[in-house]
C-alpha cells in the first residue's frame, strides 16, 4: 500500500473519529446550565426552529414568484426535422427553426393579482410562524427547565423528611430502649420512615426523567449530569387582565396567522372569479428557419394582442368560485374562533397566575407555622408531655407545606411563561443575540485599538 492511501486512510479515520467525539462529548459528564445556556442550545440543536425558517424561505420564494410573473416573459424554442416521401426514398427534405418570443400580461381579470395577494399572505403567515416557533420553544425551554428545579427541590424536601424521621426514630428507640415509650412508637417511626424513602426513591426517578428531558431539550447526551444556576423564585408581574388582552390582540402569532389566512382565501377567490373574466396579454416573435442548421437564414417576426376567455366549461369555474368563497367563510370563521381561543388562553393563564401568586404567600406563612409545630411536637415529645403520633403528623405536615411552597412557586413560574406565550411576547432567536452581541463586542474593540494607535502616534 503507497504513501498516499495511507495518508487517505488515516484522514478518513480522523474525522470519523472527530465526529464521534463530537457526538459523545458530554456524554457522562456535569454541565453548568442556566436558563439563557438552555435557551442558546435549544435553539441552536432543535429541529423546530430550522423547519420554520426553511417554510419561510420556500414561501418567500413563492411570494417572489408571484409578483415577478407580472413581467415580461421571454422563451426561445428550437426545432429540427427531417421528412421524406416513401415513393421518393431520395426526397429527402431537412427543417431548422428557431423562435424567440415575448410576453406581457396586460389583463387577466384578478388572476395576476389575486395570486400575489395569496403568497404574499402566505409568506406573512410564515414569517408570524417562526416568531411563533420562537415563543413556543421558549416556552418548552422553560417549562423543562422549572420542571427539573422543581423536582430537584422535591427531591431535597424527601430527603430532608427522610433525615428528620431518621433523627426521631433515633430518639425514640433510645426512650425506648430506658422504658419510657411502647414499643408501638418505635415501630409507628420505623413504618414512616420506610414511606419517606419510598417516597425520596419515587422523587429521585422523577428528577432523573426530568433531567433526561432537559437534556433531550437542550440536544445533550440523556447521561449528561446537569447543574441548574438558576432557582425557583417570585418575582411580580405587573400587568392587568386588560393589559394582557390588548398585548394579545396586537402581538399573539396565532391571530395575525388566522389574519393573514383570510387575506390568503380572499386571493383565492380572485383566482376563482377570474375564470370568468378575459385574459389579455402581448406578445412579439421573431422567428428563423432555413433548410440547413444552425436555421438561421430566413426570418419572420410577429407581434400582437392575444385575447382568450372562457365561453362555457360545464360548470367548472363557477364550482370553483363556490369552493372559494366556501374556504372564505371558514377562515373568517377560524380567525373568530382563534379570536375567543386567545382570549380564554390569556384569561386562564393570567387567573392560574395569580392564583399561584396567592398560594406563595400563604403556603410561605404555613412553612413557618408547621416548622414551629414539628420542634414544639418534638420538645413535648422528648419531655414526656406529647405523644409520638403528634411528631409524626407534624412532620408530615411541615413536608406537605414546604412541598406546597415549592409547587406554589414552580406553577408562578410556569403559569408567568404561558402567560406571557399566550399574549405573544416576541422571543428572538438568543443565536441571533449573541452573534449580534459579538460583533458590537468586536467593533467596540476594535475602534478602542485605533483609538489607542492614534493616541500612540
Amino acid at each position: 500500500m503507497n504513501r498516499n492511501k495511507l495518508t487517505k486512510r488515516f484522514l478518513l479515520l480522523s474525522a470519523a473519529l472527530t465526529m464521534a467525539l463530537g457526538q459523545s462529548a458530554f456524554a457522562g459528564e456535569t454541565v453548568a446550565l442556566n436558563l439563557d445556556d438552555a435557551m442558546l442550545r435549544a435553539f441552536q440543536t432543535n429541529p423546530t426552529v430550522s423547519i420554520a425558517q426553511y417554510e419561510l424561505d420556500s414561501a418567500r420564494a413563492s411570494y417572489n414568484a408571484a409578483r415577478q410573473s407580472r413581467g415580461i416573459s421571454i422563451s426561445a424554442n428550437h426545432d429540427s426535422n427531417r421528412s421524406g416521401n416513401n415513393d421518393a426514398p431520395k426526397n429527402i427534405t431537412n427543417t431548422h427553426s428557431n423562435t424567440l418570443t415575448a410576453a406581457l400580461p396586460i389583463f387577466t381579470g384578478g388572476k395576476l393579482s389575486g395570486s400575489i395577494k395569496q403568497a404574499k399572505a402566505n409568506y406573512q403567515y410564515n414569517e408570524v410562524g417562526v416568531q411563533r416557533t420562537y415563543n413556543e420553544m421558549r416556552s418548552t425551554v422553560t417549562d423543562g427547565y422549572f420542571n427539573m428545579l422543581q423536582a430537584d427541590n422535591i427531591q431535597k424536601l424527601s430527603a430532608e423528611s427522610v433525615t428528620r424521621l431518621e433523627d426521631h426514630l433515633k430518639n425514640v428507640q433510645a426512650q425506648y430502649d430506658v422504658g419510657v415509650v411502647a414499643k408501638v412508637d418505635v415501630l409507628r417511626s420505623q413504618v414512616e420512615l420506610a414511606n419517606a424513602k419510598q417516597t425520596l426513591i419515587q422523587a429521585e426517578n422523577a428528577y432523573q426523567v426530568a433531567e433526561a428531558n432537559m437534556n433531550k431539550i437542550v440536544g445533550l447526551p440523556m447521561d449528561t449530569t446537569l447543574k441548574l444556576d438558576n432557582l425557583l423564585v417570585y418575582n411580580a408581574y405587573d400587568k392587568n387582565m386588560d393589559d394582557c388582552l390588548a398585548y394579545a390582540a396586537e402581538h399573539r402569532p396565532e391571530l395575525m396567522q388566522a389574519k393573514y389566512g383570510v387575506d390568503a382565501a380572499k386571493g383565492a377567490l380572485l383566482v376563482a372569479r377570474s375564470g370568468h373574466m378575459p385574459q389579455v396579454s402581448a406578445s412579439a416573435t421573431q422567428a428563423l428557419g432555413s433548410d440547413h442548421w444552425l436555421g438561421d437564414n430566413r426570418t419572420k417576426w410577429y407581434a400582437g394582442i392575444n385575447v382568450k376567455m372562457n365561453v362555457f366549461d360545464t360548470g367548472v369555474t363557477l364550482s370553483k368560485i363556490h369552493g372559494a368563497e366556501a374556504d372564505l367563510k371558514k377562515a373568517e370563521e377560524t380567525y373568530r374562533d382563534t379570536v375567543n381561543a386567545v382570549n380564554l388562553d390569556v384569561r386562564s393563564n393570567y387567573l392560574g397566575l395569580r392564583e399561584a401568586e396567592k398560594r406563595i404567600s400563604t403556603t410561605k406563612l404555613a412553612v413557618e407555622q408547621a416548622d414551629e409545630d414539628y420542634r414544639i411536637a418534638q420538645l413535648r415529645y422528648m419531655s414526656g408531655v406529647g405523644t409520638n403520633t403528634d411528631v409524626l403528623d407534624a412532620q408530615v405536615a411541615l413536608t406537605q407545606a414546604k412541598t406546597n411552597y415549592t409547587k406554589a412557586l414552580y406553577d408562578y413560574n410556569t403559569s408567568k411563561t404561558a402567560l406571557e406565550t399566550s399574549i405573544g411576547v416576541p422571543m428572538s432567536n438568543p443565536a441571533t443575540a449573541v452573534k449580534v452581541q459579538a460583533a458590537k463586542t468586536a467593533k467596540a474593540v476594535k475602534a478602542a485599538e485605533e483609538k489607542t494607535e492614534e493616541a500612540a502616534k
